[in-house]
């Protein structure tokens, strides 16, 4: 959840693009695949959180879209007071990239809340529920057509980011999801707007330029560390 204070970025997936815009709120399902961009400048306060339920069911299953609702001057006081009673936490501890993506950072945060005073804790959970239930009320939310999103296919997202410097291939992620390679492929296609070894390659390159400019990697250190079988092949 977002909601920005200043300037303006861009919200984007295959099937919406949304203005990130001052004085707005942001919702972005779990699963849901989106790209962030700021042509010049976005300042934001957000708030990633886990839906945990006894089914394992969630408020998005058959939602997914990218939601927008106007904010207040309330929902400010919100996020500040957040900061206010859970200071340090935001996600990004390191600048180096292996730090940054080896990190328990989500556990370490799970671990701090089993310490928090329970008045804080409580305060916490009211908080981002009372921010949460602002899109609930959004019709774009009430009417948005049921369809499931398989658990196959954020699993194989996920497979997919967390061995990319390995070699990935579709038939590989089709028996993981006990499919059969053509099925997958539409499957993952018809979910994502992507063919599996578009998307596997899309997110070398997203890794490729993380690299780039946050390391001292050559260019050959940088194809290895993303997947590329050869140096020509990644330039």
């Amino acid at each position: 959840m977002y909601l920005i204070d200043n300037g303006t970025g861009m919200l984007s997936n295959p099937d919406q693009s949304l203005p990130q815009k001052k004085s707005f709120l942001y919702l972005i399902p779990s699963f849901t695949i989106v790209s962030q961009t700021c042509p010049s400048f976005l300042s934001q306060y957000y708030i990633h959180f886990i839906e945990e339920t006894a089914d394992g069911s969630s408020l998005f299953t058959y939602n997914r879209k990218l939601m927008r609702v106007r904010a207040t001057s309330a929902d400010l006081a919100y996020f500040k007071r957040l900061l206010a009673i859970n200071p340090g936490r935001d996600l990004r501890k390191s600048d180096d990239p292996k730090v940054y993506e080896k990190s328990n950072v989500l556990t370490s945060f799970r671990n701090i809340n089993a310490q928090l005073p329970l008045g804080n804790l409580l305060e916490t959970q009211g908080i981002i529920q009372i921010l949460l239930s602002r899109f609930l009320h959004n019709e774009e939310y009430r009417s948005e057509s049921k369809t499931l999103i398989p658990s196959r296919i954020p699993e194989t997202i996920n497979y997919i980011q967390t061995n990319l410097s390995g070699n990935i291939t579709v038939e590989e992620l089709a028996g993981r999801a006990n499919l059969s390679t053509d099925y997958f492929s539409r499957s993952f296609y018809r979910h994502t707007g992507l063919r599996p070894l578009q998307f596997i390659n899309q997110k070398r390159i997203e890794r490729a330029q993380f690299l780039i400019l946050t390391t001292n990697f050559t260019f050959s250190e940088v194809a290895a560390e993303t997947g590329f079988e050869s140096l020509s092949y990644f330039a």
